[in-house]
């Protein structure tokens, strides 16, 4: 668990995702408009590239000075805002033809779960309720976060959230459901909020990335996993 003292977190990092994303278009703005205004430009540059450093590193010695952390406190609205049902929403199923108990075993212990999500590098159980994950990020970055199981039901339900000050800000959950002919309804339902709201959205649709796509991809790999261990016995 982080413990913050004053206004950073272990990295230093004291500015939000929306902060750090209006402070980088405001810096190069003023770099831009700067080109073009000789007798202005030492003051100009100089604060352009400030704002953009603040944008890049996350810290603003402003915030440290007045023990203040818009990381922090961006954190945990967004996710408390999800929980209430804000965010964009993903859904997605499959049926896998193996007992629901199976599944929910191999997807509780977290992680398994790099063996079929193709974005995560690794999972790392940090408690009963509590693990670190990392996954792939646009361009060839990484991004990180803490989870935090919200509820759990044996064979039915594991639902979670990412903590405050995370890479990601997201609550979601996967449900077990039999159905006929012994398989068992796997559904996820996701709400993330990405950086800076829409605008996040858009990057990441320009670099590739569907999150309902590959929640589904992932499902699919998921079903691929779980039924290549029922191995048919031989015709007698």
């Amino acid at each position: 668990m982080k413990a913050f003292d004053g206004g950073e977190d272990d990295r230093g990092v004291n500015v939000g995702r929306t902060e750090r994303w209006v402070s980088g278009l405001a810096g190069a703005a003023l770099v831009g408009f700067s080109l073009g205004r000789r007798r202005l430009r030492a003051v100009l540059v100089p604060l352009g590239g400030a704002l953009i450093g603040r944008a890049v590193t996350g810290r603003c010695e402003v915030n440290r000075m007045l023990g203040r952390n818009s990381a922090r406190d961006e954190g945990a609205r967004t996710v408390a805002e999800l929980e209430q049902g804000e965010g964009t929403k993903v859904e997605e199923a499959v049926t896998i033809y193996r007992p629901r108990e199976e599944l929910f075993q191999f997807w509780r212990n977290f992680e398994n779960l790099p063996r079929f999500m193709d974005n995560l590098e690794s999972v790392t159980v940090l408690g009963p309720r509590r693990s670190h994950w990392v996954a792939k990020g646009p361009a060839g970055t990484k991004v990180e976060w803490d989870a935090e199981i919200d509820q759990e039901v044996d064979n039915e339900l594991i639902s979670w959230r990412s903590l405050p000050g995370s890479d990601v800000n997201q609550v979601g959950s996967v449900n077990f459901s039999p159905v006929h002919n012994g398989g068992t309804d796997v559904r996820v339902i996701l709400r993330y909020a990405p950086p800076a709201g829409k605008a996040g959205d858009v990057v990441g649709h320009l670099v590739g990335e569907d999150p309902a796509q590959q929640i589904a991809d992932d499902l699919r790999r998921f079903k691929q996993v779980m039924e290549a261990a029922e191995v048919s016995s031989p015709a007698m």
